[in-house]
């Protein structure tokens, strides 16, 4: 990697044009997987596939149909991400050569994913979307490591949108994504041990990383609406055909402890500086 100086002493890298071009081509594969899918025209739609496990009712945690809309807002994040890490002077940027490999990690397992539950094998899909949160993991860390270079106004803040939003909300809605993945694969083999006490664990400890991941991020929030948006389990089980009241409030009480818990995590945090 070559490096030089600028006169305002900031470090600047040579184009990255093979990390650019692997983002760019990962985004396409992830939103050609993202339209499989849906079933739009080829595939099955996920809440089918694998004989309905993954539906909205097939567990006490999964999250009602209308919550997976927030996939539409990661895609559209996903390929705004890749233009503009493929803008000259993102393709320069010390962050953004970090960011590229583990980012195009995260929407080839996305893909994968996907397909495998489009197979049928919903136990592979829990070691593809573990594989998936722990690289979403990698490249939140590195969001906090690599903080944006403050070049002007304009671009820190579209490079806090684009960049630390979409993958914000994607590590979050993941992490909502892992827990109802693993009860489907549970529920699939005849797991019958206390679904309600399973399901009130689960969201306890996902509202406890959330919180987690709020203390390490300094408040950031996009994470934090994303898991809340998991308050979505919350209608589930309170309407509809898998009524649990207990698994209910218990999902709505870890949605407003973890926004609330990163608002006050956040305020603490301008405080200090």
């Amino acid at each position: 990697m070559t490096t030089k100086t600028t006169h305002a002493g900031r470090s600047v890298t040579a184009p990255d044009r093979p990390g650019v071009m692997l983002v760019i081509v990962s985004a396409l594969i992830a939103v050609l997987g993202g339209f499989l899918g849906s079933g739009a025209v080829v595939g099955t739609p996920i809440a089918e596939a694998a004989g309905g496990a993954l539906s909205a009712t097939a567990t006490l945690v999964a999250p009602a149909g209308p919550a997976f809309s927030i996939w539409s807002v990661i895609y559209a994040g996903l390929i705004a991400y890749a233009v503009w890490q493929a803008l000259p002077a993102q393709q320069r940027s010390a962050r953004q050569r970090v960011l590229r490999r583990p980012v195009a990690a995260t929407m080839i397992l996305n893909a994968a994913w996907i397909l495998v539950v489009q197979w049928g094998q919903v136990f592979l899909s829990v070691v593809v979307i573990v594989a998936l949160l722990a690289s979403l993991a990698v490249v939140f860390a590195l969001l906090i490591r690599h903080p944006g270079e403050r070049t002007s106004t304009a671009a820190t803040a579209v490079d806090t949108v684009v960049t630390d939003g979409t993958f914000g909300l994607y590590l979050g809605w993941v992490s909502i994504a892992t827990v109802a993945n693993t009860s489907a694969w549970l529920a699939s083999i005849g797991w019958t041990g206390g679904a309600t006490l399973w399901a009130v664990v689960v969201l306890v400890v996902a509202a406890l990383v959330g919180l987690f991941l709020a203390r390490v991020s300094g408040g950031r929030i996009a994470q934090a609406l994303s898991l809340s948006w998991g308050a979505w389990v919350a209608q589930g089980r309170l309407a509809g055909e898998n009524v649990d009241t207990v698994v209910g409030w218990t999902a709505a009480l870890a949605a407003a402890v973890v926004l609330v818990g990163t608002l006050a995590l956040r305020v603490t945090a301008r405080q200090r500086r």
